[in-house]
């Protein structure tokens, strides 16, 4: 039985790609959602005096994809907090928003906009609506960036590498029980499919983080809580991205080549347990799309 949702993430060229990319995923049509005109052009939608939101209709198979995985990953492709805005796109045609054609979806969608909450703080400014009207968009529009490889999207190159890399981390997981086998493919996969420097995690043993699995040159064997990026995390129990690590006060220096840093905590049952750290040779090579899906990442491990 195929089922239906509808997604406002700013532009959808980008928003249908992205959703093509999502396992379960059987069918995607670009349009017009939850505006005051019957069969409006792309021309009138674009002024913003229609009402409408630029939507995809996504269509998915319940027994493979979920409507709460669809919004969790939907959530990681856009900016929650940004009202009339994503990306370069400003309007109330690119405003965000889930829109549902079946009442049962409710409950599971409106359990992921809360964990959305408590993971921001704050309240996102994303719609959660039945679905009033639908209107397909041109053909232009519809699979605009495989017709366009070179075209314009306003979600960064690296959220549709993380979307394959969670998918496939996902699968390959499993239910292993084993924690450092987990986190041993998991440094895997990230290192080859993202290229850093170095990926690894460091696991608190006692009062300290002690070295785990990892893929790249060799690294400091034990961190003290509160020392460091790692132990900083650790201790703060948050997601800490330092574009430069030199800047970053009471830096641990495992290596000279490692120019910047994101560092993840992996908290069960309330309390970190381990830290998943990565670094790279670049400055400013991390910014809130690696925070989301890499705490996603973590979340899986």
């Amino acid at each position: 039985m195929e089922k239906t949702l509808y997604f406002a993430g700013g532009c959808f060229w980008g928003t249908e790609h992205f959703f093509k990319g999502v396992d379960g995923v059987t069918g995607t049509v670009p349009g017009y959602a939850n505006g005051s005109l019957d069969k409006p052009s792309y021309e009138q939608v674009y002024t913003d005096t229609t009402g409408h939101a630029e939507t995809v209709r996504v269509s998915y198979n319940p027994s493979r994809v979920s409507p709460a995985k669809l919004a969790r990953l939907f959530f990681a492709s856009i900016d929650p907090l940004s009202l009339n805005r994503q990306g370069h796109d400003e309007g109330t045609r690119y405003r965000t928003g889930i829109y549902y054609d079946d009442p049962a979806d409710l409950p599971e969608l409106q359990e992921e906009f809360s964990a959305l909450e408590r993971r921001l703080g704050a309240k996102p400014v994303t719609e959660l609506l039945p679905l009033r009207s639908f209107w397909p968009a041109e053909e232009r529009h519809r699979d605009y960036l495989e017709k366009n490889p070179g075209g314009y999207c306003h979600l960064p190159l690296r959220a549709f590498k993380y979307l394959r890399l969670y998918q496939d981390l996902e699968l390959m997981l499993g239910d292993e029980p084993d924690t450092v086998a987990r986190q041993s493919q998991t440094a895997a996969m990230i290192a080859e499919r993202m290229k850093f420097f170095w990926t690894g995690f460091y696991r608190v043993i006692g009062g300290e983080l002690v070295l785990g699995p990892f893929q790249g040159p060799p690294a400091c064997f034990r961190i003290a809580r509160g020392r460091g990026v790692c132990g900083s995390a650790w201790e703060q129990e948050r997601t800490i991205v330092v574009p430069d690590v030199e800047q970053f006060p009471g830096h641990i220096a495992c290596s000279s080549e490692s120019r910047s840093e994101i560092v993840v905590p992996l908290v069960r049952n309330g309390a970190v347990v381990a830290v998943l750290d990565i670094d790279s040779t670049a400055p400013g090579c991390f910014d809130g799309t690696d925070a989301v899906w890499l705490e996603m990442i973590a979340a899986l491990v």
